[in-house]
C-alpha cells in the first residue's frame, strides 16, 4: 500500500499516550493527537484516545481497558526509552498474549533511517490481545508518526486476520 493511501473501511483504532507529565498537566500531549490525525487520514475510525501515567500497572490497566472486546489496533506513544519510569513495554508485555517482534523491529529500523542510530534505543513491543494489535511507538510526535507509517502497509492484513478473515 503506498504511503498516504487509505487503509480501508471498517478499520478501528485507539490511541494511548503514556506520560506522567501529560497526566499531571505539566506537558502537552503532541504525539497522541499526531497519531489520531495520522490514523484518521489513513481511513481508520479512531474510537478512543486516552492518557495514562507511566508505570507497569498503569499501562497494563489502560491497555486492558482499551483492548477488552475490541477488534482493531491500539497504538501507544511514550514510555519506551531508558528513563526510570519508561515502563510501557513492561506494561504491554503484562497484557499481550502473543508478541509480534517483526513489527517492533521494523519500527526500530525505520527510526535509524536518519543515520544517527537512535532507533536501537527504542524498547517498544508489539503484540496481540484477543482481536486487538497493540504497538508501542516513541513518545515524540515525529517518532510516533514514523512508527505508524511503518505499520500502515500491513495493518489492514493483520487486522483482517485478527478479525477472523481468511486472507491467505
Amino acid at each position: 500500500m503506498p504511503a498516504g493511501a487509505p487503509a480501508g473501511p471498517g478499520l478501528r483504532a485507539k490511541v494511548l499516550t503514556v506520560s506522567d507529565g501529560v497526566v499531571a498537566g505539566t506537558r502537552d500531549d503532541r504525539s497522541g493527537p499526531a497519531l489520531v490525525a495520522a490514523l484518521t487520514d489513513a481511513g481508520f475510525d479512531v474510537v478512543d484516545h486516552r492518557v495514562s501515567a507511566d508505570g507497569v500497572a498503569e499501562v497494563a490497566a489502560a491497555l486492558r481497558g482499551l483492548t477488552a472486546g475490541f477488534t482493531g489496533v491500539v497504538l501507544t506513544s511514550g514510555g519506551t526509552g531508558f528513563g526510570p519510569r519508561d515502563l510501557t513495554p513492561e506494561g504491554t508485555r503484562a497484557v499481550i498474549e502473543r508478541e509480534a517482534p517483526g513489527l517492533a523491529e521494523a519500527i526500530r529500523r525505520a527510526s535509524d533511517a536518519d543515520g544517527r542510530g537512535f532507533g536501537m534505543l527504542g524498547r517498544g513491543v508489539c503484540g496481540v490481545v484477543g482481536r486487538a494489535l497493540v504497538c508501542n511507538l516513541p513518545g515524540s510526535s515525529n517518532g510516533a508518526r514514523e512508527g505508524f507509517d511503518v505499520l500502515l502497509p500491513v495493518l489492514p492484513h493483520v487486522l483482517g486476520l485478527l478479525a477472523g478473515e481468511r486472507l491467505h
